[in-house]
């Protein structure tokens, strides 16, 4: 079916629909009221079907390669917006704006129900009426707690009320032993007050550590300084110094979003009781405009307080404050009304000190766009792109590896670039168990894993999988039976008589890709050459985690195995049992007939009874 005929098909109902190009990649998903009336309007239908005069040139283009359509009818155009958000953060459409960040973000909170109440982070909100909670922090929040928690006696552990007897925090005075009766109820929230006093003031707090820091270095304790010096360092990271007071109570977000030279970047800025507690920046994908940079800051900020909001928000904003006047505010209104059943209101200030708060978040996104650009740090991007005729430039790559000893301790792990950092982001690295035997299977195992984390992890720019055209075209097959727009490449040492090539100095890599006409390619770079290295280096980075990984689990598995030795069943046994089972665990509670697939029934019975009988 042509696609003029599929937009007379059309319905009137709500939905989502998607635009494919003629390859079947994913080029926009976009919502609607009235499906028929929404999709519509992008084309003309005389003197033949074209894109419509009035788009800009980022929507024409994009019209200009639709092939056909799909469409998803939902019961209200609320359902509508909350699909359309999942669906974008999953299969990453090349002309939709794309936010890398819509993590939940910590916060610092504390119960006052409890007798002798703690500061705690938390990400989710609790029950309970007299909870307070401070942030976000989009960084430092821990380095924050654990000052104060140096700083101020509080009680250190949750289990330190419910013991009878005072424990080593008192002995080195940084708790009053409430659990011995030590001090009472009225002198502890004096103690609480205090505390607060340095959430509330950041300034207070780092001057404190300064002179904690000086104290350390005069007593000739430099590492303890240094480290000092780094959690100045984290806490500062999250302050925007803006010398603006609101004068009242107010809590109010702010999101502030600015274009430039086809790069993007969004600020948010949390106002709590009047004060900025804490900022955050992200960069925003929009590399897919490579004829004129059209860049729709009303989808941008659509985009970035929808993600934002979609999570759990313990400490809700009365207002949010926006860069821009958006066309129309309704639809995120009732988005955050159905979610939170709170009215807030989105505003673009005119006047006073609110108008110069979204000016000062408007300022950084300036200059953090003149800090990236004098970096001049996308050159390898960009060859990459062009070398391997990718989508975007990959500026998130997650690579892959897997390792196995004999089918024992059976593992995967993923490692990430980020171009931000430009470095690894290490807090993003994740270990797979794996169950599947030989390496084909255990990747396959391992990147459906990944696939199905995209809606809580959004996909990357680019993978990078050890090993060759084999494992490169399983990985193709995987995101394209999810829809996902992913760019992947597989890098594998040459072989030679059949063998992996290793010579030490001279290790010539080949690596395979996708071209853009779908053919699957492979090429041998010089060892000199910088975009080798940087796939070397992500192959190498993910292969040291791996391996250590393994070497931790195997480890494991070796104590189990000793274990079991001392029941009179040997090494060469449970080997055998654990390539049947998978792992430990299911060995563990297996039954005889089941153990009686790998070994006698003698054995078999030995290893039953032994799980089976108590321990002492």
């Amino acid at each position: 079916m042509n696609l003029e005929d599929k937009l007379k098909q059309l319905p009137s109902d709500a939905g989502v629909y998607q635009y494919f190009d003629k390859q079947g990649h994913l080029l926009y998903i976009g919502k609607a009221k009235i499906l028929k009336n929404r999709v519509k309007s992008y084309f003309k239908f005389t003197p033949k079907l074209l894109p419509a005069d009035k788009l800009g040139p980022r929507i024409y283009k994009m019209i200009s390669e639709v092939e056909t359509l799909e469409w998803i009818v939902v019961p209200n155009e609320h359902d509508a917006l909350i699909l359309e958000n999942s669906l974008i953060k999953q299969l990453k459409p090349k002309y939709n704006i794309l936010l890398r960040d819509d993590k939940t973000y910590p916060y610092i909170m504390i119960d006052y129900s409890e007798d002798f109440p703690r500061l705690e982070i938390t990400r989710k909100i609790h029950k309970g009426k007299n909870i307070k909670y401070f942030g976000p922090y989009s960084t430092g929040a821990k380095d924050m707690l654990d000052s104060i928690y140096e700083i101020v006696p509080l009680v250190q552990k949750k289990s330190c009320v419910k013991g009878k007897t005072a424990c080593l925090f008192h002995q080195i005075k940084k708790c009053f032993a409430p659990c011995e009766n030590k001090i009472s109820k009225e002198e502890y929230s004096k103690i609480v007050e205090n505390a607060l006093e340095f959430i509330y003031n950041k300034t207070k707090l780092i001057s404190k550590l300064n002179e904690k820091m000086l104290q350390y270095s005069n007593d000739f304790r430099f590492e303890d300084a240094m480290m000092i010096r780094d959690r100045i360092k984290t806490i500062e990271k999250s302050q925007i110094k803006s010398g603006i007071d609101l004068t009242t109570h107010e809590d109010i977000d702010i999101f502030a979003i600015t274009a430039s030279n086809k790069k993007a970047v969004i600020v948010r800025m949390f106002i709590r009781d009047g004060k900025i507690a804490s900022s955050s920046h992200d960069f925003l994908k929009v590399d897919a405009f490579d004829e004129s940079f059209d860049f729709d800051y009303e989808e941008a900020y659509k985009r970035a307080i929808i993600n934002y909001y979609d999570n759990e928000i313990p400490l809700l904003p009365k207002e949010i404050l926006v860069g821009i006047e958006l066309g129309d505010t309704v639809e995120l209104e009732e988005f955050l009304q159905i979610k939170f059943g709170k009215k807030i209101k989105i505003i673009n200030p005119k006047k006073d000190k609110k108008k110069d708060i979204v000016q000062i978040a408007l300022s950084n996104c300036e200059e953090l766009l003149r800090i990236d650009s004098s970096k001049n740090q996308t050159t390898i991007y960009e060859e990459l792109k062009d070398l391997f005729t990718l989508q975007t430039l990959p500026f998130r790559v997650e690579s892959y590896d897997n390792s196995h000893m004999m089918g024992q301790a059976t593992v995967g792990a993923m490692v990430v670039w980020s171009e931000e950092l430009n470095t690894f982001d290490k807090k993003a690295f994740r270990h797979y168990n794996l169950e599947s035997k030989d390496e084909y299977s255990q990747m396959r195992e391992m990147l459906i894993r990944r696939v199905e984390s995209f809606e809580k992890n959004p996909a990357p720019d680019l993978w990078i999988i050890d090993g060759g055209e084999t494992l490169l075209k399983l990985a193709y097959d995987i995101v394209s039976s999810v829809g996902v727009n992913l760019d992947i490449i597989a890098v594998a040492k040459e072989k030679v008589d059949a063998k992996a090539h290793r010579a030490k100095g001279a290790a010539k890599d080949i690596i395979h890709y996708k071209d853009k006409n779908g053919e699957f390619k492979n090429l041998k770079l010089s060892t000199s050459d910088k975009r080798l290295q940087f796939v070397q280096r992500q192959r190498d980075e993910a292969h040291r985690f791996v391996i250590n990984f393994h070497k931790k689990q195997k480890r494991a598995e070796d104590k189990q195995i000793s274990l079991l030795q001392i029941k009179g069943i040997g090494e060469a046994k449970i080997k055998k049992l654990l390539l049947y089972f998978g792992e430990f665990e299911k060995i563990k509670n297996a039954s005889v007939e089941e153990l009686k697939n790998v070994l006698n029934e003698k054995d078999a019975i030995i290893i039953s009874n032994y799980f089976i009988q108590p321990k002492d």
